[in-house]
């Protein structure tokens, strides 16, 4: 769990490139306090954005993803590489910059309720959520890591 105390350090957590993109849903209050990671959709449905802190890390990280173009995903079944989900969400490709020329993309859930999702199938197959909870922010900073820079 986490604190998140003002809007500025809610913007804070992004990239200074991805901040004039943030906008917080209606009615959001200070302080936030965060279970595991924080996600919500743009109005327009265009972005998604993400709060979340790594394993073992004490500053809140934030991405802001494009949900770009989704192709026709009735064809062939998609599986989100961050909750492992397949059934009952909309996966999809989501992108976000790295530069000013590079851009990457990842399938995920499109309103990243990975969490929700997660805890449902272990609670079914009667795990503890503890362990996938883990993984799923250990995945999430992974990402952030390796395909962004962020430390």
């Amino acid at each position: 769990m986490f604190r998140i105390e003002s809007e500025r350090e809610l913007l804070h957590a992004f990239r200074s490139r991805d901040r004039k993109f943030v906008e917080l849903p209606k009615g959001t209050r200070f302080p936030l306090f965060i279970q595991d990671y924080l996600a919500w959709v743009d109005p327009y449905g265009v972005r998604v954005f993400l709060v979340f802190t790594a394993p073992g890390g004490k500053q809140p990280r934030g991405i802001a993803f494009r949900r770009d173009q989704q192709g026709d995903t009735t064809l062939v079944p998609q599986l989100c590489d961050w909750c492992r989900t397949s059934t009952g969400a909309e996966i999809g490709l989501l992108t976000t910059d790295v530069d000013a020329k590079r851009r990457v993309g990842v399938n995920l859930c499109l309103d990243l309720r990975c969490g929700e999702r997660l805890e449902s199938m272990t609670n079914l197959a009667g795990r503890s959520v503890l362990d996938g909870t883990r993984s799923l922010l250990e995945r999430m900073a992974r990402f952030a890591r390796e395909a962004l820079g962020m430390a």
